[in-house]
């Protein structure tokens, strides 16, 4: 590496290596921080990210190697490592019953910080972080997003000129996420450094320079521009009705190592230097419009990492829902109130078979809850609500057998092997003898678990526990499949296999419901939803929310979704 002094290197990595008896889990990593900036590491799970974190931290001794951080040993100086670094883990620490003032106070007293300087620090921070008006409310009591700002503010108390943070805005909210990176932002300009990991490819963007990790292993480090620069020529996409038919035309084909099944469109990537031969080109003109596209640092990352894993072309053709209603779901004016706080208010919406809805807002939107009510799980207080054909008010236990779920934490047993998780939800959903066996050996064929049926469910990585959650929730194939944030924290390689899987379900008639905080996959998705307060306060395509705005075809969803709830909290209005 070169550009910078040798006093400029606030970490600097030789050789670093990390065992856990037989398993490698870093090797060889080379690295170096500059100072005052904002460094991203990217990584699927399992590829070493918390680890690595932990070694700059002084918190793991390394296995091989040495690492220097603000020009300290991490393992001959770790007590003056910690001393002047801020480290926030996935897993951070607040206190529930004390109030946001009472956690930044014990914050400061365990780092020695004086009263003056604690009262002037703490206006500052809960200023920047927008708490100031939240300091008596107890930390338990917070929003998700409000939690996570205020652990920030815990490991800025002291202001350490290194902030590490391991995936600092997983399962945070866009707006959430956009107001923890201006406090990033604003850490940086004060001379300070960031390191953090993230499972978010667009808020990777904000980052100065990223490394990737896959498998243990460093795979580069540079400027998210020039990552993104080593595909282009290598993507592009397919406009076409047909999305499933030219999937099925591409699949298997030498040189295609990723394809994303997106609403109206078939992304695909090529293997470096492989080409689009002639013939295939206009063999899918036939199909659509054929372009380049844009490389993003999706394609960069499958790009480095070029596994056969990326692209996703096992996935085995769906069958149809056991019973394809007329109308999937319909909700009329539903209400859901919990004393005088309303948690949905007066929502309407139609969901049409084979239909994919994105279901997008803030924590504590109202989203979870709405789907609880097209679940049978909660009762509104006021509206209509039929899913799969049943009135979900007069006869709720009928709906079991008709819907799926996947819940955000995954309702697997942790102690049950694969096929002894898949055998139970059998059970659950009333299949026995032959048709539970056929039922679990489709569910693990479409969803790439077939081989691993005797492993614990609690030893998988988590894109394999994603899919085997998704596996549960359509064995019985379910006419609408709710999935409630199904893809937090995955990695991209693990999101476009997932995100192919349901394109194919949704091919068959299956309806799906999907709430996500991340915002790129909005373009998989045939409609959007867009909740604020309990309101919903938009409902389209893409194009035509666009349009509802007056935006312009390049407005990304960033931009819409933010603009949406703007207009919302000004006017009050709704759709």
């Amino acid at each position: 590496m070169s550009g910078a002094a040798d006093g400029d290197w606030i970490i600097e990595a030789r050789g670093l290596g990390r065992r856990y008896g037989e398993h490698r889990a870093l090797a060889d990593i080379g690295l170096r921080v500059r100072r005052g900036e904002i460094f991203g590491v990217l990584g699927p799970d399992g590829a070493g990210k918390t680890t690595l974190m932990q070694l700059c931290a002084a918190i793991l001794d390394p296995s091989e190697g040495e690492c220097t951080v603000l020009g300290f040993d991490t393992v001959a100086q770790a007590a003056q490592v910690t001393a002047r670094i801020g480290y926030m883990s996935q897993g951070f620490t607040l206190y529930d019953r004390l109030s946001v003032d009472e956690n930044l106070a014990f914050a400061a007293a365990i780092r020695n910080i004086g009263a003056d300087e604690f009262r002037q620090r703490r206006a500052r921070l809960l200023e920047m972080a927008g708490l100031a008006a939240f300091g008596a409310r107890r930390a338990g009591n917070l929003s998700g997003g409000m939690r996570k700002k205020l652990s920030l503010c815990t490991n800025l108390i002291h202001e350490p000129p290194l902030l590490l943070l391991d995936e600092p805005s997983l399962g945070v909210d866009p707006r959430s996420r956009r107001e923890l990176w201006r406090m990033l932002h604003a850490f940086r300009d004060q001379g300070a450094t960031v390191v953090l990991t993230t499972p978010y490819m667009d808020e990777a963007l904000h980052c100065d320079r990223l490394a990737f990790l896959h498998r243990g292993e460093l795979l580069a480090v540079d400027t998210p521009q020039a990552l993104r620069e080593r595909s282009r020529g290598e993507v592009f996409e397919l406009l076409t009705t047909q999305v499933d038919q030219a999937r099925g035309h591409l699949a298997g084909r030498p040189g295609v190592i990723a394809m994303q099944w997106l609403a109206d469109r078939l992304r695909f990537q090529l293997a470096p230097v492989a080409g689009l031969p002639e013939a295939v080109q206009g063999e899918l003109a036939g199909w659509g419009r054929l372009q380049p596209a844009e490389p993003d640092l999706e394609n960069a990352f499958i790009q480095l990492a070029a596994t056969t894993e990326a692209s996703g072309t096992a996935t085995r053709k769906a069958p149809a829902p056991l019973r394809i209603p007329d109308e999937a779901v319909s909700a009329a004016h539903v209400s859901v109130r919990f004393g005088a706080f309303t948690a949905v208010d007066d929502v309407s919406i139609r969901i049409a078979p084979g239909e994919v809805i994105g279901w997008l807002g803030p924590n504590g939107a109202g989203k979870t809850t709405l789907i609880r009510v097209l679940c049978g799980l909660l009762r509104p207080a006021a509206g209509l609500v039929s899913v799969a054909g049943v009135d979900v008010s007069r006869d709720p236990l009928s709906l079991k057998g008709r819907i799926g779920y996947m819940s955000q934490r995954f309702s697997l047993y942790p102690d049950l092997g694969v096929d002894e998780n898949l055998r139970f939800f059998a059970g659950a959903y009333g299949l026995g003898g032959r048709q539970r066996r056929e039922a679990m050996a489709w569910a693990a064929e479409m969803t790439g678990l077939s081989g691993i049926g005797s492993r614990r469910a609690g030893e998988l990585s988590g894109a394999l526990r994603q899919r085997l959650a998704l596996a549960c929730a359509i064995m019985h194939r379910p006419a609408v499949l709710f999935l409630d944030e199904p893809t937090s924290g995955v990695d991209p390689i693990a999101r476009q296999r997932f995100w192919q899987l349901i394109q194919s379900l949704a091919a068959a008639g299956m309806a799906v419901l999907v709430t996500t905080h991340y915002l790129e996959e909005a373009r998989y998705c045939h409609r959007l939803g867009l909740m604020a307060q309990g309101r919903l306060i938009a409902l389209g395509s893409m194009d035509e929310l666009r349009a509802g705005l007056g935006e312009g075809d390049n407005a990304d969803m960033e931009a819409i979704f933010m603009a949406y709830l703007e207009r919302a909290s000004t006017s009050g209005e709704r759709t």
